[in-house]
């Protein structure tokens, strides 16, 4: 039975696109590189040995005359740099009309209809910051109001904070529901999420794996729905089924951190082949360390991926397909801590497949044409094969 595993390093970009200014992103953002070379270089062998070095230079990944693995950058055509939009055109949905962002905070009828709704009384925030900072600067204050902490970014996020002593989970994914139904139509935000946090050691601190991401359904199939429509199997991991509101998605797990989901892959990929695709997401290189401008948590992120695709391929069959690829940047190097619009780096392996240079792709949605024929799966939502 074939079988594919699609892994996203969640903002793993690998160099400017030549639109980045326009996102206020300067031309020198490269992710990876930017990261390796803040932190003396990276140890990742697997990736290596794939051909991730012949990328472009990167500390301590040599370029590999011999790679395992076909290797190759994609460009993204859709207009945005946020999760949904890169994970979509992967998904083969590229988008014509990009989600609207809210660089000044959200407008007074939205604030006064959320307030409404969900009987909440009055908001605190309401502005593009850092989730630890806003909570820590706002959290004291939430505790004592009870007000939820509203706030944005450079993506198209609509962000409730709650302390779960003083707002519990059930109350807090109500607000946030409720929230999703308001931002449609003209208002068009992507995702709206839901960001708990309790309090550790005397700080204020995010609970992982009880944030939840409600995002906007996809306006038309992706992938996912053909490979569901033809009686396959897809096994979402991380915050996939989150991204795609469900749809196309056969089963799924929610995980808490990147070693959660890297283990549940690994069981995955080693039992028989039940599951068409496995469509895992990474998130803590994006949301621990990406967005805290923290490189070297984001070189150990790497490293320990690489560590668990050394358990993955050992235990790959010689049908499966194993494609590792990331949904846009988040280059921690650069000043504030917004994504950053970039490349992504794509990697293609299987035991059976010769390595080759896939040369620059100009878009995301080629990993769905390769996936949809690799499968024999009629593709009607474009994309060229690798």
């Amino acid at each position: 039975m074939k079988r594919v595993i699609l892994l996203i390093i969640d903002s793993c970009g690998i160099g400017a696109l030549p639109d980045a200014e326009v996102f206020g992103d300067p031309l020198i953002c490269n992710t990876i590189k930017n990261v390796a070379d803040k932190t003396g270089g990276l140890n990742v062998p697997v990736m290596k040995k794939m051909g991730l070095g012949n990328l472009c230079e990167i500390k301590g990944v040599a370029k590999n005359d011999n790679p395992i693995a076909s290797y190759g950058i994609m460009k993204e055509v859709s207009h945005g740099k946020d999760t949904t939009t890169g994970h979509w055109e992967i998904a083969g949905l590229v988008l014509e009309k990009p989600f609207r962002t809210y660089p000044n905070g959200f407008p007074k009828e939205i604030i006064d209809l959320f307030i409404e709704k969900t009987g909440c009384k009055n908001i605190l925030g309401n502005y593009p910051a850092s989730g630890t900072k806003i909570i820590e600067d706002l959290g004291e204050e939430h505790q004592k109001t009870g007000y939820p902490i509203i706030y944005t970014s450079a993506d198209s996020v609509f962000q409730i904070a709650c302390h779960v002593d003083t707002v519990p989970l059930e109350k807090l994914y109500q607000w946030c529901e409720i929230a999703r139904e308001i931002l449609t139509d003209e208002y068009n935000v992507s995702r709206v999420i839901a960001r708990p946090f309790e309090t550790v050691d005397g700080k204020f601190k995010r609970i992982s794996g009880a944030r939840h991401d409600y995002s906007v359904a996809p306006p038309k199939d992706t992938m996912l729905n053909l490979i569901e429509k033809s009686g396959g199997s897809v096994y979402g991991i991380g915050k996939i089924e989150d991204i795609f509101v469900k749809s196309g998605i056969t089963r799924a797990i929610h995980t808490g951190s990147n070693r959660e989901g890297l283990e549940l892959t690994f069981e995955a990929v080693k039992q028989e082949a039940k599951d068409d695709l496995i469509f895992v997401n990474l998130v803590d290189t994006d949301m621990l360390y990406g967005h805290r401008n923290d490189a070297v948590g984001y070189k150990n992120a790497l490293e320990e991926i690489d560590k668990y695709l050394a358990k993955i391929i050992s235990v790959m069959k010689k049908e499966d397909l194993l494609i590792i690829t990331a949904d846009h940047g988040c280059d921690p190097t650069m000043p504030g801590t917004d994504h950053s619009r970039e490349q992504v780096p794509v990697l293609v392996y299987q035991e059976n497949i010769e390595a080759k240079n896939l040369g620059t792709r100009k878009t995301f949605a080629d990993v769905c044409a390769t996936i949809l024929q690799y499968l024999d799966i009629e593709n009607n939502l474009g994309g060229t094969s690798f």
